[in-house]
Order: C-alpha cells, then sequence, then structure tokens
C-alpha cells in the first residue's frame, strides 16, 4: 500500500458539530474550516441545509457558505435532505452537496420519518436537479455494520441502498458505522460485498469510535482498497440515536496512520492538531485522539525543557 494517495473528507464542521451539545455562532466554525484548510485538508463538509429547529448547530449555513472563499482545489460540500435543501445549497454557491439513506428501516423512520425505499425517491429529483445544475452529488449510507435500534444489518441491504445510491448519480457512497459497533472482519466483509456491485473506487469509509475500532476498521477498508475515507477533527460528533457513540474518527489518528504506512494525504499533522485544540476550546471539551494527546503532551515536555 506504500504511495498511495489517500483522500481525506473531513466532516467535524457537519457531522461533528451538529452532534456537540454546544451551539457554535457561523464566525467560529469558519474559523475551523479556515484552519482545517490551512494544515492541507481540500474536501470539507462545512454544513447542512436542514431546519435550524430540528439542527440548531447547522443554523446560518447559507451564510457560512457565502463567507468561504474560493481556493483551487478545496471542495466545500453540504448536507441536503430534500429539493428545499438543495435550492438553498444551490442559491448559496454550494458546488457539491451529500445525501443520505440508512440501511436500517428502523433508523430510516426514526432518523427522516420515511421508509428506505421512501428515502430513495425523495432524492432522485435531488440527483436529477443538482446533476442539471452541474453539482456533484455524494452519498451516505448510515448504519451499514449496525443499526442502534435492531443490532446486526444484513449486507444485502446494504448492499442495495448503496448500489441504488451510485447508480441514481452519486459519484462516491460512504458507508457509515454510525452506532460504531464494526470490526475489521465485518469492515472486509463490508467492503467485499459493495464491491461486488459498483467499483471500490466509489466506496468510502465513514467510522465511529465507539468501541475503539475505528482506526481499525479503516485500515482492513485500506486493505480492501477504499481510499476515501471521512474523518472529523479531534473526533468531534456522536449519534443521537446511540447513547454512548462517539464521533467519527479523528482525523489527526486517520493522518499519523497513514503518513506512518508512506501514504499520502497532503495534510499536515501539527497544523491540524492546531485546528482540534482550537475548536476543542471552544467546545470545552477534551480531544478525542490519541495522536493529539501525544503531541500535545510532547510540546508540553519540550516546553519544559526548554524554560
Amino acid at each position: 500500500m506504500s504511495g498511495d494517495a489517500v483522500r481525506l473528507v473531513e466532516v467535524g464542521p457537519r457531522d461533528g458539530l451538529q452532534n456537540e451539545p454546544r451551539v457554535l455562532p457561523v464566525e467560529t466554525r469558519i474559523g475551523l474550516i479556515e484552519r482545517l484548510v490551512a494544515a492541507g485538508l481540500r474536501h470539507l463538509e462545512v454544513g447542512a441545509f436542514v431546519s435550524p429547529r430540528w439542527v440548531p448547530q447547522m443554523a446560518g449555513c447559507d451564510q457560512l457558505m457565502r463567507c468561504l472563499a474560493p481556493l483551487p482545489g478545496v471542495i466545500y460540500s453540504a448536507l441536503v435532505p430534500n429539493e428545499r435543501g438543495l435550492d438553498l445549497a444551490l442559491e448559496s454557491g454550494c458546488r457539491e452537496v451529500a445525501v443520505f439513506a440508512a440501511a436500517s428501516e428502523a433508523f430510516s423512520q426514526r432518523n427522516i420519518n420515511c421508509s428506505i425505499a421512501e428515502s430513495l425517491e425523495r432524492f432522485a429529483p435531488v440527483l436529477s436537479k443538482a446533476q442539471a445544475a452541474g453539482v456533484e452529488v455524494r452519498g451516505y449510507v448510515s448504519c451499514a455494520l449496525g443499526c442502534p435500534f435492531t443490532g446486526d444489518v444484513a449486507l444485502a441491504d446494504v448492499v442495495r441502498v448503496s448500489s441504488s445510491l451510485y447508480r441514481m448519480g452519486c459519484y462516491e457512497v460512504s458507508l457509515g458505522d454510525t452506532v460504531g459497533t464494526g470490526t475489521p472482519r465485518k469492515t472486509k466483509a463490508l467492503i467485499e460485498a459493495c464491491a461486488s456491485e459498483m467499483p471500490v473506487t466509489a466506496l468510502a469509509g465513514h467510522f465511529h469510535d465507539t468501541y475503539g475500532m475505528a482506526i481499525a476498521n479503516l485500515y482492513a477498508a485500506l486493505e480492501g482498497g477504499v481510499r476515501a475515507f471521512d474523518s472529523s477533527v479531534s473526533g468531534l460528533g456522536g449519534c443521537p440515536y446511540s447513547p454512548g457513540a462517539t464521533g467519527n474518527v479523528a482525523t489527526e489518528d486517520v493522518v499519523y496512520l497513514l503518513g506512518e504506512l508512506g501514504m499520502r494525504t497532503g495534510v499536515k499533522l501539527e497544523a491540524l492538531v492546531d485546528a482540534g485544540s482550537f475548536i476543542d476550546q471552544e467546545l470545552d471539551r477534551p480531544t478525542a485522539s490519541r495522536a493529539a494527546r501525544a503531541i500535545i503532551a510532547r510540546r508540553g515536555r519540550m516546553g519544559q525543557r526548554m524554560s
């Protein structure tokens, strides 16, 4: 695997912050995004065009999107739940959007109040309109390795939803371990099953770290040929439907692992740790990244020696 390039999709500003209890102003969220870009991240999911009544952490997404300076090679994407969300995204100048479905019927009903089939029907006009506007669409599949309500999810169900999104026009489908109960063995089987129906190059991994398996699952997916992964700076986030669920795998930990494997991400780890420290201070929380904790501790020791 040495020498391969891996594309990271930084989801902390959206998937991370929307599951943190503190609501941050738009200016602070922009400050985080700017620091992440300065650290070398080039694909960032920065918000969601959803009702602030339901997700107050994402209020002002249109303002945020308009304030972000366009930069060569940098993608700012946003989640859209329906056509109304897409319209708002297009009005704000967004050039990539994401849609989300679940592999679990129970989760789909609890999360978006409709069946899986109904959710896919809802996304068809979203993809058509986005494609007509020249906007790329990325897909998410929640509960790919387990559901908080029903437990195990059949691989056939994940494959069916993932391949449906791909056939509808999603250029990439991110397989989400929403609950964080996945293991490397299950992850390997998941990648193999989905790659039997769509190109492995169109698959991405999205692993939450509830049971401490996120980095191991990411490595298993990497061995299976996946070269795109979602990650969240400082391990921000969680899942409101899964008590105890933690955030997505920490970007710092992913960058450290990939660097040790000789794989290219273009991300500067030290600057990334600084971006994580910035948002942790704003949220009054400790970092969930083991790599960041080690680097911060090392800096402290070096400072003591110099004083």
